[in-house]
């Protein structure tokens, strides 16, 4: 019988069973799984913080150990590992089986914490009285579904970041911004904000009450930070409430602007948001998933805008709700403060069209024009309008519609429930609307771009497969072209995977970053022009 190998599949072979030890770090980490599952099911455990450090160290080391098997006898370098013959991030029975069990989660979790073992007078059952230990020791309060989330959250991005710094262990960049995710992930939005909620009390701040405040969220993305109960806890908590205030103000129109113009988008979507963060690592198997096709790229455009202009009427309603009319009571009043939003509102649209109007194509321009006539003919309904109704509605109606529809359902159920389906951008493409003003900012004036070499191009598409935001990088490369796209969060696994080193993320001038005739092709470009250009 005949031994060689028949097959020319140019995608690489099915992958090979499990090894052994990856089948014991299997067992290990579904060993950790089944202790949450008998939590869920009521099953009491004597002693709740040992079990609980059982059940998170076994599904750690279960992850690093198959992880580490997986990799570690491999050569750096790219590989394609069989991503397409996998059921699991291929859509197949087991990406299914994932999406319908995450979508579960999220749903129960949003909706029905009950379930999941929350009581709201007396003592927590299930598994989220296995977290109460853990909860007590570090905020002084008993577990809720959120601290539950947070932890599973920030044990997902530690192992699954030490899976992905091993799969590419041959990319400094790839190395160094994971491990950059990882101590914002689990500094900043989990153990600082816990460790903030000790700090209430009578002693410490005079009966004030320092807010829960992941300091690395910023509006809109915390689309609840400017809420009235959010101001009056910040005010409550004396100069450091009132100095998480003004950083959150600074945020929105001072730190991201400067350092999105420094170094794009990516400073935040791939270094230090958290969402980007279990994208990158729990979700970088289902990379390859997102859709490329140009129709999806348009609904992105659309959808992702119109939930920036959602947010951007409901923060501005509530706000106003809490404002009053008196000038010598309140140096905000509501009218100066609709005043304020539409003047700034109108500075943007009109240095948009003046100054950066050939940047965008016929749609772009006619959506931000009907955008802009939209938010401004709403704002004019302050004046018909009674006390607490902007808008033609009223805030709290905005806040809960925006909170359900866009906080719970889009970021939650959808963005992370959906990885194994459509990708582990869904989220970020679709519905982040802090992805989406940073791309803005991105596209217009940053000095960030992902530059090509056409000429090293051999269009073997690892870059465009790979590419989580839907963008055909390929199309780019192979003209020599910048890439330059708004919806780009700079991640680099465009350039970690390319054969030939034909990418190369980098910031630089803003002229000459945007040019779609890099490469000479036939007549399309006047050589003495170009030649006089340079």
């Amino acid at each position: 019988m005949s031994t060689y190998d028949r097959s020319m599949a140019l995608t690489g072979q099915p992958p090979k069973i499990l090894s052994r030890n990856q089948k014991i770090a299997t067992l290990i980490g579904m060993g950790g799984l089944g202790i949450l599952l008998l939590a869920a099911f009521n099953v009491s455990f004597p002693n709740k913080g040992l079990w609980l450090t059982l059940s998170l160290m076994a599904i750690s080391a279960g992850t690093i150990w198959f992880s580490w098997d997986a990799y570690t006898h491999k050569l750096p370098g790219i590989k394609n590992d069989g991503v397409w013959f996998k059921s699991i991030s291929s859509k197949g029975l087991w990406g299914w089986m994932a999406g319908i069990a995450l979508t579960g989660f999220y749903i129960v979790l949003y909706f029905y914490p009950e379930y999941l073992g929350l009581v709201k007078d007396g003592n927590n059952k299930g598994v989220i009285g296995l977290f109460d230990p853990l909860s007590r020791m570090l905020s002084g309060n008993p577990a809720s579904q959120w601290f539950v989330y947070g932890t599973l959250y920030t044990v997902a991005i530690l192992a699954f970041g030490i899976k992905f710094m091993w799969k590419y262990r041959h990319n400094r960049y790839e190395r160094i911004r994971t491990m950059s995710v990882m101590f914002f992930q689990t500094a900043f939005a989990f153990i600082i904000p816990e460790l903030m909620a000790r700090l209430n009390g009578d002693k410490i701040l005079n009966g004030g009450s320092l807010p829960y405040y992941d300091l690395k969220n910023v509006w809109p993305l915390n689309y609840y930070n400017f809420e009235g109960y959010r101001i009056k806890s910040f005010l409550s908590s004396g100069d450091i409430g009132f100095a998480l205030l003004i950083f959150g103000i600074l945020s929105v129109f001072v730190i991201t602007p400067i350092l999105t113009y420094k170094y794009g988008k990516r400073w935040y979507c791939s270094w230090v948001c958290g969402c980007g963060g279990l994208a990158e690592t729990a979700g970088d198997a289902f990379r390859q998933l997102s859709d490329k096709s140009v129709s999806a790229w348009k609904v992105e455009r659309w959808v992702v805008h119109s939930v920036v202009v959602f947010v951007t009427l409901m923060t501005t309603a509530v706000i106003y709700s809490y404002l009053g009319h008196d000038t010598s009571k309140y140096w905000l009043t509501k009218s100066t403060f609709l005043i304020g939003v539409a003047s700034l509102l109108t500075l943007v649209f009109a240095w948009v069209m003046l100054f950066k109007r050939d940047q965008f194509k016929k749609d772009a321009i006619y959506g931000a024009i009907g955008y802009f006539v939209i938010i401004m003919a709403l704002i004019g309904f302050h004046f018909f309008s009674g006390d607490g109704n902007v808008f033609l509605f009223k805030s709290e109606t905005l806040r809960k519609s925006y909170s359900f529809l866009i906080g719970s359902i889009f970021s939650g159920v959808i963005g992370t429930g959906f990885y194994p389906i459509f990708g582990n951008r869904v989220w970020c493409r679709f519905g982040c609307p802090m992805a989406a003003m940073m791309g803005f900012q991105q596209r217009l004036f940053s000095r960030f771009r992902i530059t090509t070499n056409g000429g090293q191009c051999i269009s073997c598409g690892n870059c465009s497969t790979y590419c989580e935001m839907g963008i055909d990088v390929r199309a780019y490369a192979q003209k020599g072209e910048n890439i330059v796209r708004s919806s780009c969060v700079g991640c680099g696994i465009c350039s970690a995977v390319c054969p030939r080193g034909v990418l190369k993320l980098e910031n630089g001038p803003l002229e000459g970053r945007i040019d779609s005739n890099q490469v000479l092709l036939g007549n399309d470009v006047d050589l003495m022009t170009l030649v006089n250009k340079k």
